[in-house]
């Protein structure tokens, strides 16, 4: 991918929401978004583990007139009962992807099995691709690394930059 993209990072944390600890996560995929993809950062947010939070969030920023390509999550995907982040995006998407976050548990398995104790999904809203990852800074970038060679062919397909042919 040539042309930069746009994209969002939402960091779901009670804790961090309540500035009783930072955010390490969100800073971390901001910075892994700029360094190794054509990235811009449009937008980063810290909301609570609320559904509806979380699914407002997403959604304003998937509005067409926002123009962001990316909406990257980080918290609220895993077991305990407060991670709400899967249940409250798959409200809002329009067409759900779990293959992306499948495959980056698949490649991720080898540094930890623990993995696939993320509960995280895909899909799209409109022209945003949207991505649900841990809330530990590893987690989250680890997983965000694994799908850094997909991404940018993801994200010129939900544009409509990709036709076949």
């Amino acid at each position: 991918m040539q042309a930069p993209f746009r994209a969002a990072v939402l960091t779901v944390s009670d804790r961090c929401a309540r500035a009783e600890r930072p955010d390490l996560s969100g800073p971390a995929l901001r910075n892994l978004l700029t360094g190794r993809l054509p990235a811009i950062i449009a937008a980063f947010e810290i909301v609570p583990d609320d559904p509806e939070a979380i699914a407002g969030q997403v959604t304003a920023w998937s509005h067409p007139d926002q123009k962001i390509d990316l909406v990257v999550t980080t918290g609220g995907t895993g077991l305990a009962p407060r991670d709400n982040t899967p249940e409250a995006v798959r409200r809002v998407l329009e067409r759900e992807h779990p293959g992306l976050l499948e495959l980056a548990r698949l490649r991720c398995y080898e540094k930890t099995p623990k993995t696939y104790l993320s509960r995280g999904t895909a899909g799209t809203r409109n022209r945003t691709l949207i991505l649900t990852l841990p809330g530990s800074p590893r987690g989250a970038t680890e997983m965000l690394e694994a799908l850094l060679d997909v991404l940018p062919h993801a994200i010129e397909t939900v544009r409509g930059e990709v036709v076949d042919g």
